[in-house]
């Protein structure tokens, strides 16, 4: 009996997959236990987040959207590219600080954002993450 169980559960998360595939949508699906996405981006503190979304309206959405879906000036942050695993919390920060050369897409460069300390830097790279767990990546490149 336990045989039948087991290819019922396997038969089950293969459908899920299937139907994510199928159905399109965010390219990271949850993990319905923890609410992690594929990336294993943790929750981030929420005071953190909300303080961090007042600087990235601030000082980030003119190009990269209120929504950081990119506008015609910058990319979308929930682009895959921008996954933890190819652009770390560091080199999120390095690029605020320095500014970037432009190498995933036809933008142009950035330039450095001035006038924010470490802190409020890393307030923007929480509420970009949390926005990233909670909306999940777009492919690349863009359809």
């Amino acid at each position: 009996m336990k045989k039948p169980m087991v290819s019922i559960a396997i038969a089950a998360v293969v459908l899920a997959v299937v139907s994510i595939v199928a159905l399109g949508g965010n390219s990271s699906p949850r993990d319905p236990m923890t609410g992690q996405n594929e990336f294993d981006i943790p929750v981030q503190d929420p005071v953190l987040v909300a303080e961090g979304g007042d600087l990235y309206r601030a000082n980030c959405a003119a190009c990269h959207g209120s929504n950081l879906t990119g506008t015609a000036v910058g990319p979308s942050q929930l682009s895959v590219v921008y996954q933890p695993g190819h652009h770390p919390n560091e080199a999120y920060i390095s690029a605020i600080r320095n500014g970037v050369p432009a190498h995933h897409w036809d933008f142009g460069d950035m330039a450095p954002v001035v006038g924010l300390s470490q802190g409020d830097m890393d307030r923007i790279v929480t509420f970009v993450r949390e926005t990233q767990r909670i909306e999940g990546f777009e492919a690349y490149p863009p359809r």
